[in-house]
Parts: C-alpha cells; sequence; structure tokens
C-alpha cells in the first residue's frame, strides 16, 4: 500500500515540476523583451557618446568625455545624461525583478527534484524491506559489478549541487562540510564504514545505513559490495556520512577540502576509501577532486593523480603519514 501511496505522489509532484518547467519558460521569454531594451539603450549611449568625441559638444558630458562601456555593461551613470540614467535604472529594477522571480519558480522546481528524489529512495528501501525488486534494479546478488560501478559513477553525478540564497552558508553535509554532532544518518543513506576485513586488518567501505538504535548508538550497515550477505553492527565513530550537496567551487570554495589536506577518498573502480592527499580541488561545479593516494609502491609514498567526485570525499580523522 505504501508503495502505491508513493507511486501516485511521484506522479503528482512530476505533473507540479512540468508545470514549473513551463512557468520557467514563460518567465524567461517575458524577461527578453526587456534584456533586449537594455542592450538597446547602451548602443544608443555609445553611438551619442561617440558624436561627442567626434565635435558634437553640445551633447557631451559635463563630468568629461571618457568613453562609455560597452553594451550590457554597467554604466558609469555619472557621465550619461539624466533621461538615459532614469531609464536605465527602471530597465534594470525591471531585469532584477525578472530574475527573482525566475529564480523563485527554478528552487521550487528543484524543492519538487529533491523531493521525488527522496520517495523514490523510500520507495526503493521498502522494496528492499518487502523483497520486491523491479526490472531496472535486480537484487544485489545478481548484480554485476560493472554495474554497481555505474551506479556508483551515476548517484555522484546526480549529487544536487548547493544554490544558497544571497548570503546562505552552505549547511552540514555539503562537499568537505561534516554533519553536525548529533547527526543521524536515515536508512539507505550512503556512508564510509570502518569494518574488519576477513584478513582482521580495518578498512573504510562504502556502506549503506540500515538502521541506527539510539539506545546502543550503533548503526547497522551494508557493504554495497558484499551481495547483501554480510551485515555490520558499528559505533558512531566508525561512520562517516557522505556528501549530500556539491559544494561550488566558484560561490563556495570554503565548503571545499583543500589542496595538501588528507581525506578518504574512493579509490576508483572500488568500493574502498583510502587515505590521500587532495592535489587539485574542483574550479567549477561539475568536475571532480584530483587527488594522491597513499601507495608505497611509488618513491614518494602516493600514485600519480587520481579523479574522485565530491561525493566519494570525506574528511580523515588520521595524522598524516611522516
Amino acid at each position: 500500500m505504501a508503495l502505491v501511496s508513493a507511486d501516485s505522489r511521484i506522479a503528482e509532484l512530476l505533473t507540479e515540476l512540468h508545470q514549473l518547467i513551463k512557468q520557467t519558460q514563460e518567465e524567461r521569454s517575458r524577461s527578453e523583451h526587456n534584456l533586449v531594451n537594455i542592450q538597446k539603450t547602451h548602443e544608443r549611449m555609445q553611438t551619442e557618446n561617440k558624436r561627442s568625441d567626434s565635435g558634437v559638444q553640445d551633447a557631451a558630458p559635463q563630468t568629461g568625455s571618457r568613453p562609455s562601456p560597452t553594451p550590457l555593461s554597467p554604466c558609469a551613470y555619472s557621465v550619461v545624461s539624466p533621461y538615459y540614467r532614469t531609464k536605465l535604472r527602471g530597465l534594470y529594477t525591471t531585469a532584477k525583478a525578472d530574475a527573482e522571480a525566475e529564480c523563485n519558480i527554478l528552487r521550487k522546481a528543484l524543492d519538487k527534484i529533491a523531493e521525488i528524489k527522496s520517495l523514490l529512495e523510500e520507495r526503493r528501501i521498502a522494496a528492499k524491506i518487502a523483497g520486491l525488486y523491479n526490472d531496472s534494479e535486480p537484487p544485489r546478488k545478481t548484480m554485476r559489478r560493472g554495474v554497481l560501478m555505474t551506479l556508483l559513477q551515476q548517484s555522484a553525478m546526480t549529487l544536487p549541487l548547493w544554490i544558497g540564497k544571497p548570503g546562505d552558508k552552505p549547511p552540514p553535509l555539503c562537499g568537505a562540510i561534516p554533519a553536525s554532532g548529533d547527526y543521524v544518518a536515515k536508512p539507505g543513506d550512503k556512508v564510509a564504514a570502518r569494518v574488519k576485513a576477513v584478513d582482521g586488518d580495518e578498512q573504510w567501505i562504502l556502506a549503506e545505513v540500515v538502521s541506527y538504535s539510539h539506545a546502543t548508538n550503533k548503526y547497522e550497515v551494508d557493504d554495497i559490495d558484499e551481495e547483501g550477505k554480510e551485515r555490520h553492527t558499528l559505533s558512531r565513530r566508525r561512520i562517516i556520512p557522505l556528501p549530500q550537496w556539491k559544494a561550488n567551487p566558484e560561490t563556495d570554495p570554503e565548503a571545499l577540502f583543500q589542496k595538501e589536506q588528507l581525506v578518504l577518498a574512493l579509490y576508483p573502480q572500488t568500493t574502498c576509501f583510502y587515505r590521500a592527499l587532495i592535489h587539485t580541488p574542483p574550479q567549477r561545479p561539475q568536475d571532480d577532486y584530483s587527488v594522491l593516494f597513499e601507495d608505497t609502491s611509488y618513491a614518494d609514498g602516493y600514485s600519480p593523480p587520481l579523479n574522485v567526485a565530491q561525493r566519494y570525499v570525506v574528511a580523515c580523522k588520521e595524522p598524516k603519514k611522516k
């Protein structure tokens, strides 16, 4: 029954999302006329200033004859006539209001997408518990390794980018920002989990949260790569929640790990985290980290640079090896 209810709600949200996308396009089309007017106004101003520089002194600005900015550049209002100053102020005020209206619609659309993804995840967990699987997501025991790697890449690519309002600071679990001290990961969340390997050594693995007990302060997690056959019970200190948003290097660089910072990173084409140094942080929202994994087989003790998505890079609390 819960699965049917989720399907119904998802269908409603998809319809609402479609309407918001249409509203975005309508808003953008409506604002284009004003943007064209801004460009034409700048072009007329440039033309008049060129005439002034050529000898039409009666139209020259009183404050000097410095060339006007190029079209669509913010003008220095002190060198334009009162007419153009008033006109541009009105045009830019309208453009700002149009941009804010479009931004509000886009934020509503992003909220709908987040809710859809949350419901899909809840449905997946419910199906897993009930032992029901659809054709697009077979039971983990039949999942080929190549399919698993593809799913992990898709998870990294579809991790939402944090887009805050002006003045907002990135929240916990955005990029390099850790979870709050009282944070409890939800069932289905992906985490880095420290477990004992078959040989007795400890290692950090990619795992999925099954449950959390407030009585014992312990998690139950499934190794993402153990075909669902083994479950680990671990204390909070052995669990590191993965980022839930990508940090934007262009607006929130402080929410990213910096060069030479020690981290745990998922080694490419595996489901294990290893110690690494940040070689290069992302420069654009779609970029990955470039990291140097600790590797004693190399003379300097580190591997060549390898790319790892923001989704799979977390802080390492252990001291850096000398």
